[in-house]
């Protein structure tokens, strides 16, 4: 027996098959389960300033000078970081600069 899963919003177990969605009718949900499935398995890509895909152990170099906030200290351009680690979150790149631990937005860095 084929079983339906429960609603993702509202977690009821009332779902019904509506040809390729699924219907909540006590929240009024609706998906489709194969593109829920393909969305959980999409691993989050990083790419820096010029599009090229970066992942954990690169070494990047900064585009800009960047103000730290909260310190009179500037990152000049041209400054290479030890291998970088990615992280979830706004500033995608945790990683040493000049011996400064820093996190970083991809768009103000190129791979190295």
């Amino acid at each position: 027996m084929h079983t339906i899963p429960a609603c993702p919003v509202c977690s009821s177990e009332n779902t019904y098959p509506d040809e390729s969605m699924i219907i909540c009718p006590d929240c009024a949900h609706e998906w489709n389960p194969a593109e829920a499935a393909s969305a959980d398995s999409e691993e989050r890509v990083v790419k820096d300033s010029n599009g090229n895909v970066l992942a954990d152990g690169d070494c990047v170099t900064l585009i800009k000078d960047l103000k730290l906030k909260g310190s009179s200290t500037v990152l000049k351009v041209g400054s290479k970081s030890k291998p970088i680690r990615l992280v979830d979150g706004d500033h995608e790149i945790d990683c040493k600069i000049d011996n400064t631990s820093i996190m970083l937005k991809a768009c103000f860095v190129k791979k190295a």
